[in-house]
């Protein structure tokens, strides 16, 4: 399923603004995972988050994996995305209760906890990936990926996240932007930004009401201008293959396959991104056995 990112700068290139769709991607990923709403909400935004930072990179082989563990219903979600608008997800926890806040909308901070971390991981093919963590601040996703911006990377950053349903909980409008500002930024140009982020409705209200993704980019950047858009295909996509399983596979040892053809005589790997599975019976295992020993010796 695909979705959609455009990237753009201020007239006076202080602010720059990734910006997406991601409707049939969360949609896609809810009806993967067998979702309840509020997962789909958590995972969606994540999701939305993480396919921006990827396309945010320079470099060109990179992936980044974002992780959260939270402290209550839902405990873990993971997605990885590349630098081409490639991304997958997953949650520990797909049936994760509905949870309400004050106003009677879906509690993703509750649903997460605050008690927890979110966690980058940046890999550009380096013997050794960089990783940064934080502690989350609500729970929602989207303030604790600008808390990540900042306290790590130290880019005022400003993020919004959404995910809405329709009246069978299918998704509706899921999306999100990401805006930041640049080193030397003036004071016009930051009070500028707050005012409009401060006068803005929830980004979901806006895509309900019709609003394209350049036109809420707009709303965003009001007095400022917003210049050199660039637009770019998202894609929700697995790149799991029957060689990576059995590169898994190989990395077990030939202990640890031996117990498995003795026990099981075959076995069974299950994508946890897109719940693909991949069976190895008796003498497939065995010929992976010869492969690891050939290659070892």
């Amino acid at each position: 399923m695909k979705g959609t990112l455009i990237t753009g700068l201020t007239n006076n290139h202080e602010v720059r603004i990734y910006i997406s769709q991601t409707t049939d991607m969360v949609e896609a990923a809810r009806a993967t995972h067998d979702l309840s709403p509020v997962s789909t909400a958590a995972l969606g935004r994540m999701l939305s988050a993480t396919v921006m930072m990827g396309m945010m990179s320079k470099i060109d082989k990179e992936k980044i994996t974002v992780q959260i563990r939270g402290n209550n219903e839902i405990r873990q979600m993971v997605a990885v995305a590349d630098t081409h608008g490639n991304v997958k997800a997953y949650t520990s926890d797909p049936q994760a209760p509905t949870l309400l806040d004050d106003q009677g909308r879906l509690s993703v901070g509750q649903a997460v906890g605050t008690d927890g971390q979110l966690i980058v991981i940046r890999d550009i093919g380096m013997k050794e990936p960089f990783i940064g963590q934080i502690n989350l601040v609500s729970g929602e996703i989207a303030e604790d990926v600008a808390q990540y911006f900042s306290q790590s990377e130290q880019l005022a950053t400003a993020v919004a996240l959404g995910v809405s349903f329709g009246n069978d909980a299918h998704v509706n409008y899921a999306g999100g932007f990401i805006v930041q500002l640049l080193p030397e930024a003036s004071e016009e140009t930051i009070d500028q930004l707050e005012a409009n982020l401060q006068g803005m409705m929830p980004l979901t209200h806006l895509f309900e009401e019709g609003l394209t993704i350049e036109q809420i980019a707009n709303q965003v950047l009001a007095g400022l201008g917003l210049v050199e858009l660039e637009t770019y295909e998202l894609r929700y996509n697995c790149d799991c293959s029957r060689e990576k399983m059995e590169m898994g596979l190989m990395s077990l040892g030939k202990k640890e396959i031996d117990a498995i053809i003795e026990e099981d005589h075959g076995a069974e790997l299950v994508c946890h991104f897109c719940n693909k599975k991949y069976h190895f019976d008796e003498t497939e295992l065995r010929n992976l056995q010869t492969v690891h020993t050939e290659h070892l010796s």
